[in-house]
């Protein structure tokens, strides 16, 4: 009986985190669903996305590219400035 606290609280705990993992999943799924849409992309797998890649042009794929970089690299950097240093070096 000890332990029943901290049972709920880890249970609470729990229930928070699968709740912000639900919100970023959607969040990306209406990323994806957005892409898809804008670039005319009637397949929505994994293969056709990648041949309308095939088909775009450089600056067009460039958008795509960066559209991607900014949704889905890791915010690891957002209290520092190591990989905006790491590109001014470059």
């Amino acid at each position: 009986m000890k332990n029943s606290s901290l049972i709920g609280a880890f249970g609470a705990l729990a229930a928070v985190g699968v709740a912000l993992a639900a919100k970023k999943i959607s969040e990306r799924r209406k990323f994806m669903k957005g892409i898809f849409e804008e670039y005319d992309i009637k397949v929505r797998t994994p293969f056709g996305f990648a041949d309308k890649i095939r088909e775009l042009d450089d600056e067009k794929y460039a958008e795509l590219k960066e559209k991607m970089k900014t949704q889905f690299s890791s915010k690891c950097c957002r209290k520092s400035n190591c990989c905006s240093a790491q590109k001014a070096e470059a």
